[in-house]
């Protein structure tokens, strides 16, 4: 028997918003005001949720026996057995055919409009970036997930593909300072979710997560706080080196406090866990985003 909403679960849709990276693109590229591009990119998300839902699916399937033992993923459908695992792998599949396809449809459908001869990776960029991110995100769960360090940079690497993705819907050459920052930014949260893993299952963290035995809380404090210093210096340096001119400098307080306001969650309140609840959740940060982005386009449009 389908229980629809079992399945509405099991494809996180919560964590659909991990997507609108897509969008950033659209705005540091300065094309939001072009409505062909701003239709590309909301379909693009809509194909990349499509696959991240799959991986999500891919992924509690294989951990089904350790999420029983885990205190908040016990809960979830196939855990729970809400959602048979028959069921979940026939969807898994389905949305992966139609995640690819619909996105090498979207090049397609570019390159009807675009000028001159592209080459075979410009043809075909979004498909591409498409299928990679999937193939990242498989080739985690299956493999990359069991190995220290480079588990966190397999989930930064699916943050920076999201990024690459958006350039590619609209298309645009993507610009190495705008993937420097979302790279350092994107090991920030991967960081900051192990160490909130760490911190929540405490002497059952190996139990549930094998890999967690490899790190410590001081570990994780240290690279987190490399990192932060890295992704501070990578955005300062686009705000006064990038092609965007000096205006975007404004900006720096409010990534300066976006960082520090997450810190601070994961430490004293134990989010950092699920990135997209504490996005969804904690309204400072949200104000934080919000006034980031109307001050970046403001300056964007002013032309720095």
């Amino acid at each position: 028997m389908i229980n629809p909403k079992a399945i509405v679960q099991a494809l996180r849709p919560k964590q659909w918003t991990k997507n609108l990276l897509l969008f950033a693109a659209l705005i540091f590229a300065e094309r939001y005001k072009d409505i062909e591009a701003v239709i590309a990119v909301i379909v693009g998300t809509g194909f990349f949720c499509l696959l991240s839902s799959a991986g999500y699916l891919v992924n509690d399937l294989r951990d089904v026996e350790a999420d029983r033992v885990h205190p908040k993923k016990k809960l979830r459908p196939i855990a729970s057995g809400r959602l048979p695992e028959g069921q979940a792998r026939i969807l898994a599949v389905l949305l992966i055919v139609v995640g690819i396809a619909g996105s090498f449809a979207l090049d397609l459908h570019n390159a009807r409009s675009a000028a001159g001869s592209p080459t075979f990776l410009q043809q075909w960029a979004f498909g591409i970036t498409a299928t990679s991110y999937l193939a990242v995100t498989l080739s985690y769960t299956v493999f990359f997930k069991h190995i220290v360090l480079l588990d966190v940079m397999l989930i930064a690497a699916g943050f920076l593909l999201r990024a690459v993705a958006g350039a590619a819907a609209i298309p645009v050459e993507s610009s190495a300072w705008f993937l420097t920052c979302t790279g350092f930014g994107a090991l920030f949260l991967g960081l900051a979710k192990r160490l909130a893993e760490l911190r929540l299952l405490e002497h059952g963290a190996g139990a549930h997560r094998p890999i967690l035995q490899e790190y410590s809380v001081h570990l994780l404090n240290q690279l987190i706080g490399i990192v932060t210093a890295c992704t501070l210096m990578a955005y300062a340096l686009y705000t006064f080196k990038g092609p965007h001119g000096s205006g975007l400098m404004i900006t720096m307080p409010l990534v300066m406090y976006g960082m520090f306001r997450y810190l601070y969650l994961v430490d004293r309140h134990g989010e950092g866990g699920a990135p997209e609840h504490v996005l969804l959740g904690d309204r400072p940060l949200q104000i934080c985003i919000f006034l980031f982005l109307a001050v970046a386009v403001v300056m964007l449009q002013l032309g720095g």
